[in-house]
């Protein structure tokens, strides 16, 4: 039995589901000091809160920068961050600090591609155009080309970034009688072969598909990516979905490219900033499906995400093998 002062402090920056803190309290070697709240730790209480601490427990929310590292001060053994993201973290700083960071890629790579799969045919398909009008009483009679969208049999799906994501997203829509299926990304992959991929430029992707998907990692390469000379050569019927990161695309050129018809529609889960802000141009329009980041958000997908930040972090408290650690 250890006694009190052998513990661990281990911050936990937000509510987190059951699962993790179990795993923690189970340990036995943990020291739990939780924000426990479904809002973000103010900047303050983070500093504050991980004071001393051994280890940190974060999310994508959570800036981990110079400033928290030295807070945090000598102690910090590991972060381990409930995302499969970590460009919130100042990596080059943790490195310095000889700090181990564990993350939760793979768990969330199913609920992630069912989720652009469901909004890619919610914007193709006008699905929240259709609930309004029935809400709102616009539904009166049958029209021929009331309400008509894009459908998936016959196209060509163009996939930026086929990672475990990309694929999986691929994999689900293939069935649907997607004619061809384009990437494009850091070099051609072998696994492409399990959705007959094509591996082409991304000028060639964009021009020729008639759904963009994009499923690519935010890096100084791809911020931005997403701009005007990107959308001008899009098919005016080509409907555009990010579920990777809001920074991939440019909001002020995508606006533009909804409103002036260059393209048909789009599909977003991921913005600049999260939230955006309710006056937000792009929440006025009826061609643009915005979601509020919820690709990994089922019930299961998060248990399993909280299960295995807990068991990273115990990894690195004790100095063990992690389960899935971010090579820094």
């Amino acid at each position: 039995m250890q006694g009190a002062q052998q513990l661990m402090k281990v911050f936990v920056t937000r509510r987190i589901p059951q699962e993790g803190v179990k795993i923690l309290k189970q340990a036995g070697m943990c020291n739990l000091s939780v924000w426990d709240s479904d809002e973000p730790v103010p900047r303050a209480e983070l500093l504050n809160g991980v004071s001393g601490a051994h280890g940190l427990v974060c999310l994508l929310s959570d800036r981990i920068d110079a400033e928290v590292l030295d807070a945090a001060g000598p102690n910090l053994k590991v972060i381990s961050t409930m995302s499969v993201g970590f460009d919130h973290l100042s990596i080059d700083e943790i490195k310095k600090r000889g700090i181990r960071v564990g993350y939760t890629p793979d768990v969330l790579t199913d609920a992630t591609a069912e989720l652009t799969v469901a909004l890619l045919l919610a914007t193709a398909r006008r699905l929240p155009e259709g609930v309004n009008e029935v809400k709102s009483g616009g539904w009166s009679t049958w029209k021929p080309l009331w309400l008509c969208g894009y459908g998936l049999s016959g196209s060509t799906v163009g996939v930026i970034g086929l990672g475990r994501i990309g694929l999986a997203i691929a994999k689900r829509l293939m069935p649907f009688g997607v004619k061809k299926l384009l990437y494009t990304g850091r070099g051609a992959k072998p696994e492409a072969k399990e959705v007959e991929g094509e591996f082409v430029p991304l000028d060639a992707l964009v021009a020729q598909s008639d759904f963009v998907v994009v499923s690519c990692s935010l890096t100084p390469d791809t911020q931005g990516l997403c701009d005007k000379a990107f959308f001008s050569k899009m098919k005016k019927t080509a409907v555009f979905i990010n579920t990777s990161r809001g920074a991939v695309v440019n909001q002020e050129d995508l606006y533009d490219a909804l409103s002036s018809g260059t393209i048909a529609a789009a599909g977003l889960d991921v913005t600049t900033p999260e939230p955006l802000p309710t006056d937000h141009p792009l929440l006025t329009l009826n061609n643009c499906v915005i979601l509020p980041h919820v690709g990994s958000a089922t019930y299961a997908t998060r248990g399993i995400m909280a299960e295995l930040t807990a068991n990273n972090l115990l990894a690195g408290l004790t100095g063990a093998a992690m389960p899935t650690e971010l090579k820094i």
